[in-house]
């Protein structure tokens, strides 16, 4: 073991320097890569995340997050076998993107809230992309095309959604108790978990808010430092060659599959960058299906790419929570949605057309920034969805149960 780890330390020193040593030998263009992360952390993630941060972990202090979890825990137990604090995460995670879910996650297991195996569940299905990356930069900036959010969205969060179902069957059947907050309706109970949290937390709105500030901007800088790292680790893996081996076996692996072996950078890049990869699927060539690049650009959402990965690695350090089950996760749910694409491609045409009239036009001269009110929409719109699917889901299971037991 000491040999092993003696070994990787080497591996890993040498790869850091060779990278050192190919950002010397193309300077200029490490530069521009880097500008490139900088202005997508801008222009995007730091706008469509950092709202999102603050608002979860005033959330959280005010005992919002208790009140759901007491309201939804009949409901997300028997579903998704996490408390019924998973359905906020689920819904934070859908309606903010990554790394939201991940960081409600481990701020509940220091909670003791959820263990490992709810943790580990939690994670693999509420880790995905935020609308206002979804519509405002894949589906407008990269494709030019509003009414593909309506497919995208479909497969990535429809796809999500079966993840977590499945993830049920992940781990232990131990469970975190139920909180103790008394007898009396559903509803009761839930507001007086919610003052009880809020007693308990005992700060000061000006306290929380200067916490929430605080740590927020902290998680927003690792993100946009880990984007613009690995913008620039890949572009000088490009330009050294390195990369031509991994193109041509992705190339080989499309080709199996059905799929256009052109889409093999957009898929390469987005192993690495969510965002470099969708960008490289919408400019892939014009022989291609818009379909395959479609899917091509729902597969990379999915998997998040290894800058989110990082990021989720940061976050779940200081837990006991395990990244393989993650990672095995997002590569079924990159493979789900991907397929999902082509499976809703025709039934969900008129739908996106009809979205594509009725949505506000984005100029591109005015950027996403132009774009955001309606796109904190749309996330307000995913979140009271969330809520309302879990609800829907459980009426769904109760009458299931009823049935099977009357048969």
């Amino acid at each position: 073991m000491k040999n092993f780890s003696a070994w990787t330390t080497i591996a890993m020193a040498a790869g850091m320097m060779a990278v050192a040593f190919l950002m010397l030998a193309y300077p200029s263009q490490s530069l521009a890569a880097a500008l490139r992360g900088l202005a997508i952390w801008w222009d995007i993630l730091f706008p469509a995340l950092l709202p999102f941060f603050v608002i979860a972990e005033l959330m959280l202090g005010f005992g919002v997050v208790h009140f759901f979890g007491a309201l939804f825990d009949p409901m997300m137990r028997p579903l998704f076998r996490v408390p019924g604090i998973g359905g906020f995460v689920m819904a934070m995670g859908f309606a903010s993107g990554y790394p939201v879910g991940a960081r409600l996650t481990a701020q509940l297991w220091e909670q003791r809230l959820v263990n490992r195996d709810e943790g580990e569940r939690l994670v693999a299905f509420t880790t995905s992309s935020d609308p206002i990356f979804l519509i405002g930069a894949v589906s407008v900036g990269f494709f030019h095309n509003v009414g593909l959010a309506v497919v995208l969205a479909a497969a990535h969060y429809g796809s999500g959604l079966i993840i977590g179902l499945l993830m049920r069957f992940h781990g232990s059947k131990e469970q975190t108790p139920v909180e103790n907050v008394s007898s009396g309706p559903l509803l009761r109970r839930a507001l007086r978990a919610m003052h009880q949290a809020r007693i308990s937390d005992g700060r000061s709105f000006g306290e929380m808010l200067r916490d929430a500030l605080q740590s927020s901007l902290k998680l927003i800088l690792v993100v946009g430092g880990l984007v613009v790292f690995f913008c620039v680790f890949l572009e000088v893996l490009t330009l050294s060659g390195v990369m031509d081996g991994l193109y041509g076996a992705v190339s080989f692996a499309l080709q199996a599959a059905g799929i256009p072996p052109e889409l093999s950078q957009a898929v390469v890049g987005g192993l690495f960058e969510v965002t470099m990869g969708a960008k490289a699927a919408a400019a892939a060539g014009a022989q291609l299906t818009l379909a395959s690049k479609v899917a091509i650009a729902a597969f990379v959402l999915s998997w998040s790419g290894l800058s989110v990965h990082a990021q989720i690695v940061s976050l779940l350090n200081r837990t006991n929570l395990r990244y393989l089950p993650f990672a095995a996760a997002r590569l079924v749910h990159a493979l789900m949605a991907s397929a999902l694409v082509f499976v809703l491609w025709k039934p969900l045409a008129p739908a996106a057309e009809a979205w594509a009239a009725s949505v506000p036009a984005f100029s591109a001269e005015n950027g996403l920034h132009a774009a955001l009110p309606f796109l904190y929409s749309q996330s307000g719109l995913v979140f009271v969805g969330c809520m309302t699917m879990i609800t829907a889901l459980y009426a769904v299971y109760r009458a299931a149960r009823f049935v099977i037991r009357r048969a």
